[in-house]
């Protein structure tokens, strides 16, 4: 019996292979092999090209402006315990006197 992927959309065990790609029947999602891979294979890299992971600290290298008028966050700030997504904004996480915020790979070098 082979294995398969289950949907990355709804989770469902039943897909099947449909050329070069898989379906899901029970949401009728449709997905390619090689989207798959390259999603599991997704590797963060700071400014200094150094490779990113969930739990490091990183350094800010530049001076970030906030939106709204909630001041500016300094070059050299230490960010603690990044948690990395996938999203326009690669790093999650909790800056102090600024709280919760999302930054870009592109601007933090790691520690």
């Amino acid at each position: 019996m082979s294995t398969l992927p289950p949907c990355p959309q709804c989770n469902g065990a039943f897909t099947y292979e449909d050329g070069g790609g898989y379906v899901c029947p029970e949401c009728g999602h449709e997905w390619q092999a090689q989207a798959l891979a390259a999603d599991e294979a997704k590797v963060y890299r700071d400014a200094a090209g150094n490779v990113l992971q969930d739990g490091d600290t990183v350094t800010v290298i530049k001076d970030l402006k906030l939106k709204g008028g909630g001041g500016t966050v300094k070059m050299g700030t230490k960010v603690k315990n990044i948690r990395l997504v996938d999203s326009d904004h690669d790093i999650d996480c909790k800056i102090d006197g600024f709280g919760a915020m999302s930054l870009k790979t592109e601007f933090v070098k790691k520690v």
